[in-house]
């Protein structure tokens, strides 16, 4: 496995966790990690509802639902593809399904196969733009949200590499 710091993935992982939950946007938006995978291949993440978070009729606010799944596809295949590869978002929607209320959770998973056939794509195509769905969900499972991703990815060419 290929990842940004060279050596112990379980270490990167946890240095990732602790950063992105100090991260002072997640933070002030109750966003918590409570889990990265050593091999980067899932992440949990939830948010409770609190006084902060919540909209004007007392649901969790749409733009942190968001919030709690914007990077964490992109960390994860910057960390799993490695240097050789430029990873971006680039584009995403959010489908409100239902009130969210509670805590929300969003469970990202990315295959082996995903993984290969990224890898495979950027090798022959000058860009590769893989997308994914994560699902926000309730403590009962009910799913609140669905949240699309439109990534970027390339690999690096001797010129980018510098």
């Amino acid at each position: 496995m290929t990842t940004n710091n060279a050596g112990n993935s379980a270490a990167a992982a946890r240095k990732l966790k602790r950063w992105v939950n100090l991260y002072p946007p997640y933070l002030g938006a109750a966003v918590r990690v409570t889990h990265i995978s050593p091999d980067f291949r899932q992440v949990e993440v939830e948010m409770p509802l609190r006084f902060y978070n919540r909209n004007y009729v007392g649901t969790h606010f749409g733009g942190s639902l968001y919030s709690m799944c914007d990077p964490f596809y992109m960390l994860m295949l910057i960390n799993i593809l490695g240097p050789d590869y430029i990873v971006w978002d680039k584009a995403a929607t959010i489908r409100f399904k239902k009130p969210g209320k509670g805590v929300m959770k969003a469970t990202f998973d990315l295959t082996e196969e995903k993984i290969a056939e990224i890898r495979a794509a950027a090798e022959v195509q000058p860009k590769v733009e893989p997308q994914f769905q994560v699902l926000v969900k309730d403590a009962e499972g009910a799913v609140v949200a669905e949240v699309d991703k439109l990534l970027y990815v390339k690999k690096k060419t001797k010129e980018t590499k510098s």
